[in-house]
């Protein structure tokens, strides 16, 4: 709103130079009042004067304004802004009229959001949790803020890795069976290998005894898939992450859409043969080596099928494609923003988003993962220890771009010291500030003596709920749900304070309990809100 009245101050001044003028509001530290713009440092260029000067210039127009209180010019040149106690109040009034409806998000467009994709060759470990909840989350604020989202979760069920989970099960029925049969040396060991040739077993009895060809590697392959993708969905249910698709690499092959991006590369003299293999030329569009599409024994590369699938992604007609990867992945970017580049595809159709790893700690010991090994902690055990709420929140709360240590202990604590639990207390303890008002005979007015809300832990309160839209926007515009969860923190932190020095629910003065209790509805709603983004539950008591 800030933003929009020096942007209408500035109309005629930009319809006179035409030029773009860029600058921010921003919330500064409190010291200096509620908002803060640059405007004058930036369009000091432009006005032809010191930028205090220009800020002068702002100032003396915004004077009056019954949204502020008090404007002033600090350093050497920002305007500073204190919002007027009625203008708070009054948008906390409209606040609590369309909780949904104030906030005026204007995004619009189709996304596509994968993440989750795994060769499905073992249960979803703790790693691949991380990425599930960071996908999740994002897709459901995405969605809340205005876009046609869709969750997809692609299955590599096509490449090598299944080749060698069907060898690894046909290896452990063997074994069944009495033989000494070695398990490939790059197969997988854990225990789920085993049930599953006990279940081929107990269908096919011996008929496979020594015996391995084509055939028989479809029928330990089908059976590998049906059991991990069933062990998937029942993580998935589990951490609460539904996907609206699953989509298969192999069908990409069976429906011609890899043939046809092998076409269109050849007619643009973009594939070539060497040492019997099919190169790509990566090297015409990217500072990267040419890359094998099609190995010299004719199978498919990964990278070939990947292309298959994101030229698939746009002829769906979305707008935008978000892709959330591991930080080990970060040497297919450059190779497949050469392949949309090949294909015609825009520039801003593809977008990464990198996530470090997590390390999980049982006290000083740091579990280690290997899926091969066997030695892992899925996703199922990690909510078993410390809840689905503890688990979709941990995973949340840091920056995708920082490596995350998941402390097990700190997860499952009762104390404020637990973010998911601080957070939760916060809604719990206003639920309990009601049932404490009716139990005092006190009726809650919604709406009614707003007007009697003065203090500053109340106006900072509201500057808070103000912000949500912000918030979420943020999110949209750096891909990483932790500044949804600080902002739930220092939320909590504002209300806790608040509920420690002021009396809330008081007998003696009904009107200002009933301000009070406005407040902190208001602040139930967006916790509410926030936790529902980010999967998490919001309970009554605690």
């Amino acid at each position: 709103m800030i933003k929009k009245e020096i942007e209408s101050i500035l109309k005629s001044f930009l319809m006179e130079t035409g030029f773009e003028y860029d600058f921010v509001v921003e919330i500064p530290e409190e010291q200096f009042g509620d908002f803060s713009t640059n405007i004058a440092l930036v369009g000091a260029k432009y006005f032809k004067k010191a930028p205090r000067d220009v800020a002068k210039y702002f100032v003396e127009k915004l004077n009056g304004h019954p949204m502020f209180d008090e404007i002033t010019i600090a350093g050497p040149g920002f305007i500073n802004f204190k919002v007027s106690k009625s203008f708070y109040r009054d948008f906390l009034d409209g606040f609590l009229r369309n909780p949904r409806e104030i906030w005026k998000f204007k995004n619009k467009g189709k996304i596509i959001l994968e993440y989750g994709s795994a060769n499905p060759t073992g249960p979803l470990t703790v790693g691949h949790g991380r990425q599930i909840v960071i996908g999740d989350v994002l897709g459901n604020i995405l969605s809340y803020i205005g876009y046609d989202v869709t969750k997809e979760m692609y299955l590599n069920d096509a490449g090598r890795q299944i080749k060698l989970l069907a060898k690894s099960v046909w290896a452990r029925y063997q074994q069944l069976l009495g033989k000494d049969e070695p398990i490939p040396e790059d197969g997988y060991r854990g225990n789920y290998v085993i049930d599953i040739a006990k279940k081929v077993l107990k269908d096919y009895g011996e008929k496979f005894d020594g015996i391995w060809d084509e055939e028989v590697e479809e029928i330990f392959r089908k059976y590998a898939l049906e059991d991990i993708t069933k062990m998937f969905e029942t993580t998935l249910e589990k951490i609460n992450a539904k996907f609206d698709n699953v989509y298969s690499e192999k069908s990409l092959i069976d429906d011609g859409t890899v043939k046809e991006v092998l076409d269109i590369l050849e007619s643009k003299g973009l594939i070539y043969e060497n040492e019997g293999a099919i190169w790509f030329r990566v090297s015409d569009f990217a500072n990267d080596n040419d890359k094998v599409l099609i190995k010299s024994d004719g199978s498919y590369t990964y990278f070939l099928t990947d292309i298959a699938y994101h030229y698939k992604k746009f002829k769906r007609g979305y707008d935008l494609a978000i892709d959330i990867f591991g930080s080990d992945h970060h040497g297919h970017l450059p190779r497949m923003e050469a392949a949309m580049k090949a294909l015609n595809i825009p520039d801003d159709f593809l977008v990464f988003v990198l996530h470090q790893f997590v390390t999980l700690k049982r006290g000083n010991e740091v579990v280690k993962m290997s899926t091969r090994a066997g030695e892992f902690v899925t996703v199922d055990e990690l909510i078993d220890e410390v809840g689905r709420d503890a688990t979709r929140y941990f995973f949340a709360m840091v920056d995708v771009n920082t490596h995350l240590n998941f402390d097990l202990e700190l997860a499952k604590s009762q104390t404020n010291e637990n973010p998911v639990y601080y957070v939760q207390y916060a809604h719990a303890r206003i639920a309990s500030l009601f049932e404490n008002a009716t139990v005092k005979g006190l009726k809650f007015s919604l709406f009614d003596n707003i007007e009697l809300l003065e203090n500053e832990s109340e106006m900072r309160i509201i500057k808070l709920i103000s912000s949500f839209d912000d918030i979420l926007e943020r999110v949209r515009d750096k891909l990483s749900p932790h500044y949804l969860t600080d902002y739930l923190e220092t939320l909590a932190s504002a209300f806790h304070k608040y509920y420690s020095e002021y009396k809330i629910v008081d007998q003696d003065n009904p009107e200002m309990t009933n301000a009070r209790l406005n407040l902190v509805f208001a602040v139930k709603i967006i916790l509410s809100e926030g936790l529902r983004l980010l999967g998490v539950s919001t309970p009554e008591k605690m």
